[in-house]
């Protein structure tokens, strides 16, 4: 038998949580912390760089793809069951060439593209200590400059704790070292 609530009408079903239920009001609360953290975020978020900008990025992707399928390609394709150097890149950069010629076509409209601004030189930097890098790994191996670059990204670009910098560019290097040169025997260029 259940007890009916005296203030309803008889046969009348209850409504829902009354107003004063603290689910209700925990609910409310993050409706208004999500809200606020949503202004935030477009409040932090740099202007839109514009349709100009969106079609060149595009157009830089396309030509980077183009780029890696000629190069590819001339490394030597090979055959799918015996696949050459140039296989899987190959691959790649028809997807890069793809995915590309679909944002030349659809790109101008989109909003997801920034202006440049201060942060913008973060990516530039990434991108000059990938460089050197790549200059780097047959002239000393690999261990030193992946471990300068791990460093350089996590303290610098990422804005992480001196420690853990340190802990984790060391750590996954030497995980690099066990995988690809004593477990899978990679013939990389290396010092040890």
């Amino acid at each position: 038998m259940s007890m009916s609530d005296p203030t309803r009408p008889p046969g009348a079903e209850p409504a829902g949580p009354p107003d004063d239920d603290p689910r209700r009001a925990d609910a409310d609360l993050l409706q208004a912390e999500a809200d606020r953290l949503q202004a935030e975020l477009e409040e932090a978020r740099p202007p839109h760089a514009g349709p100009l900008s969106q079609l060149s990025a595009a157009v830089v992707a396309l030509a980077v793809g183009v780029a890696g399928a000629v190069g590819s390609y001339a490394l030597g394709l090979g055959r799918l069951t015996q696949p050459g150097p140039g296989l899987w890149p190959f691959a790649i950069s028809v997807v890069i060439i793809v995915l590309s010629a679909v944002l030349v076509v659809t790109g101008r409209r989109l909003q997801d593209t920034e202006r440049f601004s201060r942060s913008s030189l973060l990516t530039a930097a990434g991108l000059v200590t990938l460089v050197a890098l790549a200059a780097l790994l047959p002239v000393i191996g690999f261990e030193i400059p992946s471990l300068l670059l791990m460093f350089v990204w996590l303290r610098w670009l990422g804005k992480e704790s001196w420690r853990s910098s340190i802990v984790i560019s060391i750590g996954a290097v030497a995980a690099f070292y066990v995988l690809f040169v004593l477990l899978l025997q990679i013939p990389l260029p290396r010092l040890i």
